[in-house]
């Protein structure tokens, strides 16, 4: 295994080879998503960061709930729109915004603009996490080496 670097610039990173892992069904809903894993390149394991464009039209995933993962969201350039439970807010660059497990808040960002959108997205990987999609006919379980396994909401595997 390669030595992990001691600093890089974020956005040299190398993006993530497979842009989502939804069934691709589903996939298209987040369009052009890039996300540039930061955690991993500095093998952390506690915890992810990332670094994501989301091109016009883009979302940041389908709208989502964990159950036991924490995540926290800050602007750095473009102007999304947080859409959660509680309806839409519109964000810009420096503000921030935080989802605490088991919360049943749903939550995804959308840029419908006509200019990028990049923020940084922090969240645990704590394992055994059930994740609802209240507009989709999809719900996820990570099992304890984290990965994520997707079916159906009436249990039909994908």
């Amino acid at each position: 295994m390669p030595d992990k670097p001691i600093a890089i610039r974020a956005g040299e990173a190398p993006p993530r080879t497979r842009a989502s892992s939804y069934p691709p069904d589903l996939a298209a809903k987040i369009g052009g998503r890039v996300k540039h894993p930061l955690g991993d390149l500095f093998g952390l394991r506690n915890f992810g960061v990332n670094l994501t464009r989301l091109p016009p039209g883009a979302a940041s995933a389908l709208r989502h709930a964990h159950s036991r993962q924490d995540e926290f969201i800050y602007v750095l350039e473009g102007e999304p729109v947080l859409v959660t439970d509680a309806g839409e807010t519109p964000l810009s660059p420096g503000m921030c915004a935080g989802f605490p497990a088991g919360s049943g808040a749903a939550h995804h960002l959308v840029n419908r603009t006509q200019c990028d959108v990049v923020y940084l997205e922090v969240g645990d990987r704590t394992p055994n996490d059930h994740v609802t999609y209240p507009d989709d006919d999809l719900v996820a379980e990570s099992g304890a080496d984290g990965r994520y396994r997707y079916c159906r909401k009436d249990g039909t595997p994908l």
